[in-house]
């Protein structure tokens, strides 16, 4: 049986089909307050750098280029903790990657969840 992995925006109403509601920014999302945000956990240090996000800006045309050069951060020692802890968590149990970011096609979020299903655009 495959487990379940998804994104969405955090501000989204949650679902009975959510499981484990993971923020997965590295700033809690403004206007946000915690307790509506209905969170099992928020795992910023598996969020792009600080560095790499103001690269990256959320522009699509440079997604490609932040796909590779997040992926590579997954790897670091920064990351690798993080990481693994969510590998943990979708191993387990259905997985709801929640972001603040308008466009989740092009968010960290989709790149998480498509690495953690296993697969790679490349």
């Amino acid at each position: 049986m495959a487990v379940r992995i998804s994104c969405r925006r955090v501000y989204e109403e949650t679902s009975p089909e959510d499981g484990k509601r993971v923020l997965v920014d590295r700033v809690w999302p403004r206007g946000m307050r915690k307790e509506d945000a209905h969170l099992d956990e928020w795992l910023r240090d598996v969020a792009p750098s600080t560095e790499l996000r103001r690269w990256y800006g959320h522009e699509p045309e440079k997604y490609d280029e932040f796909r590779r050069r997040y992926r590579a951060e997954l790897r670091d020692a920064g990351h690798r903790e993080a990481a693994g802890h969510l590998r943990e968590l979708a191993a387990h149990d259905g997985v709801t990657l929640l972001t603040a970011t308008k466009d989740v096609e092009h968010s960290q979020a989709a790149v998480l969840a498509e690495w953690l299903a296993g697969r790679s655009r490349r």
